[in-house]
Parts: structure tokens; C-alpha cells; sequence
């Protein structure tokens, strides 16, 4: 009785760990890309993430050099692809900016983060 009580003890927590883990929403990649220069200016910024998200709990904002804004303020998670959040940008001149994202990932875990991009001559 000891010994199936013993197995029963080290089987049962076993199980559980071969269970799939559910991660959080991170950044997978993203147009523009992280750190990329391009050129014409982009006319949105969309970024995939490793997991699909909760829209009414999900953002991006994108500012220039001087901290001024210059997303469109419509962001949203794109039709279709639950896992990807675009904003649409306005004419952007040539310049360094700075991309901010909070998303929370359909399994309630909050990611955040940040990168710039460049529009080139």
C-alpha cells in the first residue's frame, strides 16, 4: 500500500507538469522593424506577438525626438490576426522614433515595452 501510495504521490505532480505553459504576450517582430531605418516613412506601425491579445487592454504610441506624438490613435488588434496591434501614423518627416506597447495576452498576463525606428532620406 505504501509503495502505490508513494507512486501516486510522485505521478500525480508529474502529470501536471507536462501540461502546455501559456506564456506572455512578447514582441515577435515588428513593421518597421526594431532599430531599422526606412525610408519612405511607414504609414503604420504593426507588431506581432508570441501570443493573441486582449484588445480593450492593449496600446501603442508612437512620439517623435521632442516627445510629441504622432500615431493616429487608432490602434487595434488587426482583423483576423489576434496576435498582431497596428496604429496608423501621420506623415512622418525625416527622423528618430520612439515606440511604446502594453498588451495583455488572452491568458491575462501584462507585457510592455519599447524600441525606435528611423525614417531615412
Amino acid at each position: 500500500m505504501v509503495k502505490y501510495l508513494l507512486s501516486a504521490m510522485i505521478a500525480i505532480p508529474l502529470s501536471f507538469a507536462a501540461l502546455p505553459a501559456r506564456a506572455h504576450a512578447f514582441l515577435d517582430h515588428s513593421s518597421p522593424a526594431v532599430g531599422s531605418t526606412v525610408a519612405p516613412a511607414p504609414a503604420a506601425v504593426t507588431i506581432w506577438y508570441t501570443e493573441d491579445l486582449e484588445p480593450a487592454f492593449s496600446s501603442i504610441t508612437v512620439t517623435d525626438a521632442a516627445g510629441r506624438r504622432v500615431d493616429l490613435s487608432n490602434v487595434h488588434v488587426v482583423p483576423g490576426h489576434p496576435d498582431e496591434l497596428q496604429v496608423g501614423l501621420k506623415k512622418l518627416p525625416a527622423g528618430t522614433y520612439h515606440v511604446s506597447w502594453h498588451v495583455v495576452s488572452v491568458d491575462t498576463h501584462r507585457t510592455e515595452g519599447t524600441f525606435s525606428f528611423s525614417v531615412g532620406r
